[in-house]
């Protein structure tokens, strides 16, 4: 929850969307998301409010210790993060606090 001023400002829910299962999340305006892939492959696909553009793209770096994100099996496999999400602040420096 990136929303200044809210009660869970800063919280996070972690969900594993399962292929056999085929479940989706919604991920409502206001809220963050970031995710890693379990296995050799996946199909990806965002539904959004409105079209995408580059210039208005932002990020949190996905390990900011003030979230806390328990990413399973983190320490245990090596982690392939894009340069682009390396780059990202935490989220104070992001959210201006």
């Amino acid at each position: 929850d990136i929303r200044n001023g809210s009660d869970t400002f800063g919280k996070y829910y972690g969900v594993i969307l399962d292929s056999e299962k085929q479940n989706m999340f919604y991920i409502p305006e206001g809220f963050a998301h970031g995710f890693y892939v379990l296995s050799d492959e996946a199909i990806f696909t965002y539904k959004c409010t409105d079209f995408y553009r580059p210039d208005d793209e932002g990020g949190i770096l996905w390990n900011d210790k003030e979230i806390g994100i328990d990413w399973p099996l983190a320490e245990e496999i090596k982690l392939i993060i894009s340069e682009k999400d390396m780059k990202w602040k935490g989220l104070s420096q992001t959210c201006g606090l």
